[in-house]
């Protein structure tokens, strides 16, 4: 099972910024939300 360190180092960012992607932050870039997103997918990762 993925973690959420494993989609923050498949998509090249920090947990930090998966975490605020998952919480749909406004912070987050559209390029980076669509790479941890892809991530995501790969990984199948689900959030607990």
């Amino acid at each position: 099972m993925a973690t959420i360190t494993d989609v923050a180092k498949e998509a090249n960012v920090s947990v930090a910024t998966v975490s605020r992607v998952l919480n749909k932050k406004n912070s987050v870039k559209p390029e980076t939300v669509e790479r941890v997103q892809k991530a995501i997918e790969k990984l199948s990762f689900e959030p607990n």
